[in-house]
Formats: C-alpha cells, structure tokens, sequence
C-alpha cells in the first residue's frame, strides 16, 4: 500500500484539481491515504481541501484523504506527514505535478523488482525548447538530473534507515535525500511522465532561474551550508 504526502503552502488554486488527479489515475486498493500537509497557508488552501471532501463528486473517505498541520518547510511537513501514514511505500508529491495514470501500480511494479526508491521522468506543461529538453534530460538516470518535481517514492524501510529528510534544509532537501539514495544505489526513474508547472520560470524568466538553479547545485557541490543556500535561495528567487 501506498501513503502519498503532499506538502502544501498557498496551494489553493492547484491542490483541488491534483487530489482529483490523484483519485482518478489510481486504484483505492493500492493507496493507504492521501496526506496534505499544510505550513500555514493563508489564501484558502485549508478550506479547498475540506471542501473537496466534502461536495468532491469522486468516491474519497475521511480515512483516505486527511488534512494536517506542519510548520513551515517541506522537509519538515513531508517528514510530519510521513509520522502519520500506515503504507509501507510513501510517495512525495508537489501541489503542482500530475503523476501519470496508473502511478500507483508502477510503483508497486519496481518495488517488487527490489527497486525501492526513484521517481518518474518529467515534463513541463511549457513549449520553450530549453524546458522541452530538459524534460527530455529527465528519462536518465543521471544525478544532474533529479530533483523533486519528479516526485519521489521510497520504501518506509529505507526511509527510515536514511533517517527522512534533513529539516536543515528549507530548499534542496529533496537532492539531499536523492544523494543518500544514489550511495546506496537505489534509485530507478519509471519511464512515464509526469507532467509538472512551468510557473516559476514564467514568473522569474527561464534562463535566469535557470542561472540561479545551477548556481544553488555548484554551491552545494562546492559544500555551502543549508543556511548559505537558503539565503541565496530567498534573495534571488522566493523575492
């Protein structure tokens, strides 16, 4: 069984339409719940979801889909949502990235391959060719190219063994749990799309939050702290 996670912050204009996403591309048989995390959202996400459990016109129990409160940080929402899910595989999933039909039994399938971590390939829903390409990029395996919009399924098991995500990181905590796993040797992309949100680089230009991604991976890569990429993270593109 499957526990999806989802860490939400103002995601009031996403989140409704992925749990409906979630609900219609998978089987109930396969999912123990669907947990959204919320850090204090402030522009009616909360209320969206309650909503959405109420007057949704998909079949969805309270038991199935549940709401809980985190401060704020992905890592520590992801690693709160995960204290109270029952499946032995998560799956971590942004607000704003749609996972292929039938995600649920492609990830079983590699588990029970003794695959127990990786994530799908991804594409933008955005036509600029520099985005096009890499998506394209996504279908390796290549480290360079992972990050968390492609999702993230892991065993609970090997979840806890890395010891979850590292609540240092306010940004780049997913590429810190990808590196446990790519040490391990554990890590398979499911060659199915995912299809993720373009908004950020619409809203910051393509080539320079490009330019600023590469820039946070050099700096780790060069041994910046959390601390170091977090600031450089809020002056250049959470502004």
């Amino acid at each position: 069984m499957i526990s999806i996670i989802i860490p939400v912050y103002n995601e009031a204009n996403t989140i409704g339409r992925l749990l409906t996403h979630l609900i219609e591309n998978s089987s109930q048989k396969n999912i123990s719940e669907i947990i959204v995390v919320d850090g204090g959202s402030i522009d009616g996400t909360q209320e969206v979801i309650l909503d959405f459990k109420k007057y949704s016109d998909t079949e969805i129990s309270s038991e199935l889909l549940r709401l809980i409160d985190s401060k704020k940080g992905r890592a520590i929402q992801m690693n709160t949502g995960t204290n109270q899910t029952t499946g032995s595989i998560l799956y971590f999933l942004h607000a704003d990235c749609m996972p292929p039909q039938n995600f649920d039994q492609h990830i079983i399938n590699e588990v029970e391959k003794g695959n127990l971590a990786g994530c799908f390939k991804m594409k933008f829903d955005h036509n600029h060719w520099w985005l096009r390409l890499a998506s394209w990029l996504t279908h390796f395996r290549w480290r360079a190219c992972r990050g968390g919009d492609q999702s993230q399924f892991i065993t609970r098991k090997l979840f806890e063994e890395i010891g979850g995500y590292d609540e240092q990181y306010i940004i780049y905590e997913d590429n810190i749990l990808i590196n446990e796993l790519f040490k391990r040797k554990q890590f398979v992309v499911i060659q199915e799309w995912i299809t993720t949100s373009a908004r950020l680089y619409e809203r910051k230009g393509v080539w320079t939050l490009q330019y600023h991604f590469w820039t946070i991976y050099v700096k780790r890569w060069f041994g910046a702290s959390a601390d170091d990429i977090y600031n450089y993270y809020k002056k250049h593109i959470a502004t």
